[in-house]
């Protein structure tokens, strides 16, 4: 497995989008598997659909509601953008937000 790592801007194999690994990376580590979310382009802004834009410029909506666990030895993966810090605590909160309690 390549090392990968929360808030790395992937391409899988199959897939025409972008995917936002939004694991943490002890969870990448101990499992060997991530839960990424897509990255489109022709989505609207919206509480669980954030605007990113990776330091290489790769830019898209994370869609966090579609979350999906995938296990990059069976799936090839490359990585092809990262997030800067912020961006990836604005994902990680609205992804935390779905999963609270009322």
């Amino acid at each position: 497995m390549t090392d990968f790592s929360q808030g790395d801007i992937i391409k899988i194999n199959g897939f025409k989008n972008l995917f936002v690994i939004v694991s943490k990376n002890a969870y990448i580590r101990a499992t060997k598997t991530f839960h990424v979310c897509p990255v489109l382009e022709k989505v609207d802004e919206g509480p669980l659909h954030i605007f990113v834009e990776g330091i290489k410029h790769r830019k898209g909506i994370v869609i966090c509601e579609q979350m999906k666990l995938i296990d990059p030895d069976a799936r090839g993966c490359m990585r092809v953008d990262r997030l800067d810090y912020g961006t990836l605590m604005n994902v990680s909160d609205a992804l935390q937000g779905i999963f609270e309690y009322d």
